[in-house]
């Protein structure tokens, strides 16, 4: 990773082999925080604004908000898969595609805004129902393999941070 890479402002995420408490407990308060800090992320931002990469070669700051909606849509269904079927394989989708979708790149940012707080409230609801033995149901993804829940949590909660963090480094660089 080079220091100060525009893709990825906290760092690429690392798939780690166990995930301690602390990290699940971690990447649930991310999943938590994320409707907050997102909608505070794009407080105030005209449609100039929303409209405008947030790096070079980048999707804008309204593809994003929207990106993330749709990330964590498919997560959530993922979930649900894995706790309800034996290592489901999941259908991968191109990210890039949809996010030059009509809706992605046009709707009004509040749309996802609501669709991400209600989504994750149910999400962190039913993870942290989850008994000890659960989080270690898979899912299999056609790039990345089985893929355990607390590894999927980890990597959304990284992924939430991710993207608030993006559009926080474009606010500042522009003194928004």
């Amino acid at each position: 990773m080079l220091l100060n890479d525009p893709r990825y402002p906290i760092g690429h995420w690392s798939r780690p082999s166990v995930i301690e408490p602390v990290m699940r407990e971690e990447a649930l308060l991310s999943l938590g925080e994320l409707p907050q800090l997102l909608g505070e992320a794009v407080r105030g931002l005209d449609d100039d604004e929303l409209d405008t990469p947030y790096r070079e070669g980048g999707w804008t700051v309204r593809q994003l908000v929207h990106h993330i909606a749709d990330s964590h849509m498919n997560c959530s269904i993922r979930i649900r898969f894995a706790l309800t079927q034996d290592d489901p394989a999941i259908m991968a989708y191109d990210e890039n595609a949809w996010a030059n979708l009509h809706d992605a790149d046009k709707a009004p940012v509040a749309w996802s805004l609501d669709l991400v707080e209600a989504m994750h409230a149910r999400l962190v609801m039913l993870l942290r129902s989850l008994k000890p033995a659960q989080w270690q149901r898979c899912y299999v993804h056609p790039v990345n393999g089985p893929m355990p829940l607390d590894q999927v949590v980890h990597l959304y909660g990284w992924h939430s941070r991710h993207h608030v963090a993006h559009i926080l480094a474009l606010r500042t660089a522009k003194g928004w």
